[in-house]
């Protein structure tokens, strides 16, 4: 599968967009540059657009487990939901902190199918934003 370009000026525009934390699960950029992408919320393969509508700025670990996937499992009911889509939902409708804001708690099917397919609460992660707050990086603002 042949993935579009995305142009630097486009790029800059979507992570001046996110304020430089993945738009998934909250990871700040700036502790590591190289490991975030820009994504297609709807996939190419779907007919997702190369356009500043449709992208995302991921982690390579959010978009990893996410993939191509839009739909994955509710844990709570076992149906599909839609995964979150940060063009087009917002992040405190589908999302809270646990009360020591080191993990994501999915509070509608769609949070929860996403929480668990991009795998958002895994040991490390929990263990990053441990120590992201020791330095007041975590949780960022906007996602409050």
């Amino acid at each position: 599968m042949s993935r579009s370009y995305v142009s630097e000026a486009l790029r800059l525009q979507v992570i001046t967009r996110a304020e430089s934390v993945c738009e998934y699960c909250g990871a700040p950029m700036r502790i590591g540059s190289d490991l975030f992408c820009i994504e297609h919320t709807i996939p190419e393969a779907d007919g997702g657009a190369t356009s500043l509508e449709n992208l995302a700025l991921a982690c390579s670990a959010c978009n990893l487990y996410k993939g191509a996937a839009r739909f994955a499992p509710d844990p709570v009911t076992n149906q599909d939901a839609p995964l979150f889509d940060p063009r087009r939902q917002s992040w405190p409708t589908h999302f809270i902190w646990s009360a020591d804001t080191l993990r994501i708690i999915g509070i509608t099917p769609t949070g929860r199918a996403t929480t668990e397919r991009l795998r958002m609460n895994r040991d490390q992660m929990v263990e990053f934003r441990r120590l992201l707050r020791e330095f007041g990086l975590h949780p960022p603002a906007h996602f409050l």
